[in-house]
């Protein structure tokens, strides 16, 4: 009985300990107060610095590596069309010019691939046909002036009385009639191009531009209707794009879009027409694009076309290129920048965007990526001017300003 109760005293004893330590240390947590946040970070720590978020580049920088810039626009990648195209020329840039009248070719100023100017003079042809309409363009002049100088007496005469009103009346009826025939002449001669010798027809070109094709030889007898050579403008250019009739259904005149072709830098376009009848080859709608700019090129022999040329060569009538159709009609998600705009750092997709200094390192959250576009849900202004090509170089600037810091 005695061992009994010592036992239970024991376990007593050691319950009583335990209750105690279990209060002790909760009464300890609860008392404790958390260190000042000012000593997580001591000047002797090890913590890595952030990266910069600013970076200041001059404007002459940004052109000498290429970098591009560009305003952010709401849109939705998956909603846009993308379509295989070809470049061709404006109904209004090329031209033929034949030979006008049946002759001999005689001169010839111009060769293939040079730059023209409109009504600039490429050959000349010798005709008979020439020859007769400058005759009939003298005669008609010569009719006028003597017309004219019979006016002059017969008024003269009909005013002193001399002669009856109706001689007046027949010598004005003949000056209108000799008149009319001399401008009908002149208009004939000018029409052929009938050159100052009087016996040969200049050849001359229609518009502006490049000659493609030469077919004129010196001392070649030519019919009328002869090609000899065919211009076209390089500035005037439309793309042809083959879209599925789904597609054709969603897109209309006005909706923007873009031109992609090679390395070279995306050019903007505009649609302006969808045909309404799908090909029966192809199975296939052409979509009509036009360059929302004009494109300007320099012409070897007589300077750039109105002083300004063209920063990158177009694309060539023929060329493949891809389009990037974005119907208005759809609603908005994000914002569709180039995939080449968007970095990588420190695990974070960021953006470049463009400030009054040089550039700040802008987080994003990027959506869908397809065919070189990406689609930013959050993190950018419809405002924002972003770096899109050779972006990464602005990346490398950034981790060398990073290295110096801690230097």
């Amino acid at each position: 009985m005695i061992a009994l109760e010592v036992k239970q005293r024991r376990l007593l004893g050691i319950l009583a300990l335990v209750i105690a330590g279990v209060l002790g240390f909760t009464l300890a947590k609860v008392t404790t107060k958390p260190a000042p946040s000012g000593m997580e970070s001591r000047p002797g720590s090890t913590q890595e610095p952030a990266s910069p978020t600013k970076l200041d580049v001059d404007e002459s920088h940004l052109a000498a590596v290429g970098i591009e810039l560009e305003t952010v626009t709401p849109g939705n990648l998956s909603a846009e069309i993308r379509a295989p195209a070809t470049v061709s020329s404006t109904p209004d840039a090329e031209a033929i010019v034949t030979a006008h009248a049946t002759g001999t070719v005689v001169t010839i100023q111009k060769a293939l691939g040079e730059a023209v100017r409109a009504r600039e003079t490429l050959a000349r042809v010798e005709s008979r046909e020439a020859a007769a309409i400058a005759a009939e363009r003298d005669v008609a002049v010569s009719k006028a002036a003597l017309a004219r100088s019979v006016m002059e007496r017969e008024r003269g005469l009909y005013e002193q009385h001399v002669t009856p009103r109706q001689d007046f009346e027949a010598a004005q009826a003949q000056l209108i009639a000799a008149e009319s025939e001399e401008r009908r002449a002149r208009a004939a001669a000018a029409d052929a191009h009938v050159a100052q010798d009087g016996r040969s027809i200049q050849i001359v070109s229609p518009i502006s531009g490049h000659i493609t094709a030469a077919a004129a030889r010196l001392g070649a007898f030519v019919q009328a209707d002869t090609e000899l050579f065919r211009i076209t403008d390089p500035t005037r250019l439309q793309i042809e794009a083959s879209v599925t009739a789904t597609d054709a259904t969603r897109i209309a005149s006005g909706d923007p879009a873009l031109v992609r072709y090679g390395s070279r830098k995306p050019m903007d376009a505009v649609v302006r027409s969808v045909t309404a009848a799908i090909n029966e080859e192809t199975r296939a709608a052409t979509v009509v694009l036009s360059l929302s700019s004009p494109l300007r090129t320099a012409f070897a022999s007589n300077g750039p076309a109105d002083g300004v040329s063209s920063p990158e060569s177009p694309p060539a009538p023929g060329e493949l290129v891809q389009v990037v159709i974005k119907p208005r009609t759809s609603a908005p998600t994000g914002f569709v920048i180039p995939e080449d705009a968007i970095q990588r750092i420190e695990g974070r997709d960021v953006v470049f965007v463009r400030t009054s200094s040089g550039f700040r390192v802008q987080p994003v959250v990027v959506g869908s990526r397809s065919a070189g576009r990406a689609s930013i849900l959050s993190g950018l202004g419809a405002s924002d001017s972003i770096a899109t090509r050779n972006a990464f170089f602005l990346k490398a600037e950034l981790g060398k300003g990073a290295e110096g810091d801690e230097e």
